[in-house]
């Protein structure tokens, strides 16, 4: 059984920090893009970031370029989304995901598995 597990998140105040890790289990983790995204109240799922199978390509959404970096080590099945200067508009729940597809993918309907989330709030 696949399980993605994202920790990390918590209550911030802007310009701190937060680094959310994803743990993966029941899959052959190296197989998989993963991608981080964010979801805040009334509003759609939104793209993060994303990051290659070797981890040799990265993409990240405009709204969080030069603030959030993606990474992941394959020996430890873990994925992680460093949040860097955080604003009150990054406020949401966030999920890491997993896409088994020969593409890279920023649409969450491309992605196979998912995580519960772990909320993050930015207070001004």
């Amino acid at each position: 059984q696949v399980q993605l597990v994202e920790s990390g998140g918590g209550l911030v105040q802007a310009g701190d920090s937060l680094r959310l890790s994803c743990a993966a289990s029941g899959l052959t983790f190296s197989n998989y893009v993963m991608g981080w995204f964010r979801q805040a109240p009334g509003k759609e799922r939104e793209f993060v970031a994303l990051i290659s199978r070797s981890a040799g390509y990265t993409q990240n959404a405009d709204s969080v370029k030069g603030r959030f970096t993606i990474s992941r080590d394959n020996a430890k099945n873990a994925a992680y989304l460093q949040m860097n200067n955080l604003k009150p508009e990054d406020t949401a729940v966030y999920y890491c995901a997993a896409d088994r597809g020969v593409l890279l993918h920023t649409v969450p309907g491309e992605y196979e598995y998912w995580g519960q989330g772990t909320q993050v709030t930015v207070s001004s």
